[in-house]
């Protein structure tokens, strides 16, 4: 395992625990987790870009384990997590990174490299689709309605905080080992997500990013729906019982250099389950311009 670095960066008067490793003069890598883990997730990521040359970057967002936990909910829209990762990029002494994110960061990476293509060399999007076609699909497409149904009750103030906490965290830890493959998580592995969880103000923060979503758009500040220009892979496990395929194949629509793989069998959790897969196609897209096919 490669050796971690921690950092606490400082930005927008707020702090951000951020890990590192890898050569410090190699090309920037930041890799932006989803919901509900932190940046342990992406460890097995971590390791092979670090061996590779590149300088890998991993912050726990805002909401999480050690990252500050604003309290209001407009802290956690589109244009501020982007310019929170806009920010992170310039204190590691760079102008550009390759983006890699699952998830919500995912989604942030997505509206990162639409809305700011300057700042980012290539994106890699892990089961995640653009933001405006997941708008699209919660209106118009009952059945990813049905599967997003959660969201719709995390919007409940204190609520979804008491249920996750319940019982050691027994739902945010069967939602992730139930509907992912067969030992894609340990019970070691589990325990520093807990661990992650009981921060003070984790739960709060991490909801804040669904709450946050009635305010995208609202404002006009915020536009999602933007082409993508940068080099684009969207990896996307067949699987995946939160988000249809069918989101990953709209989502490549709109982007001008881009390719997509469809990994079979694989769920919404794929990095976990398939690291040595999800690693090359990553890699591969970083190092090179050829182009897949969907679907593979």
């Amino acid at each position: 395992m490669e050796k971690y670095k921690h950092h606490i960066v400082e930005t927008g008067g707020h702090t951000f625990h951020i890990v590192s490793a890898g050569q410090e003069d190699g090309e920037l890598v930041l890799l932006l987790h989803g919901f509900p883990e932190f940046w342990y997730g992406f460890r097995h990521q971590i390791n092979a870009l670090a061996r590779a040359g590149y300088r890998v970057i991993v912050p726990d967002q805002r909401g999480y384990n050690q990252s500050d936990k604003p309290k209001d909910i407009k802290a956690y829209t589109l244009d501020v997590l982007r310019d929170d990762c806009v920010a992170f990029i310039k204190a590691f002494g760079r102008k550009q990174a390759y983006l890699i994110g699952h998830d919500w960061g995912g989604a942030v990476a997505w509206h990162l490299a639409a809305s700011k293509p300057e700042v980012v060399k290539k994106l890699v999007a892990i089961n995640i689709p653009h933001p405006a076609d997941m708008r699209v699909a919660l209106k118009k497409h009952p059945l990813q309605l049905f599967r997003s149904a959660y969201m719709l009750f995390f919007q409940v103030p204190h609520a979804p905080e008491k249920l996750l906490a319940a019982r050691d965290f027994a739902y945010l830890e069967a939602g992730m080992t139930k509907t992912a493959n067969e030992r894609a998580f340990t019970k070691a592995e589990l325990r520093h997500y807990k661990l992650a969880w009981r921060q003070p103000g984790a739960l709060k923060g991490m909801l804040n990013w669904y709450r946050a979503i009635r305010f995208q758009g609202v404002d006009r500040k915020t536009e999602i729906d933007l082409p993508v220009s940068v080099p684009t892979r969207i990896i996307w496990g067949a699987n995946d019982l939160f988000l249809s395929k069918a989101l990953a194949q709209a989502s490549l629509k709109r982007c001008s250099n881009g390719d997509a793989v469809l990994v079979d069998g694989a769920t919404h959790w794929l990095y976990h389950e398939h690291p040595e897969i999800v690693n090359h196609l990553m890699l591969e897209h970083l190092q090179k311009q050829k182009k897949r096919l969907w679907p593979v």
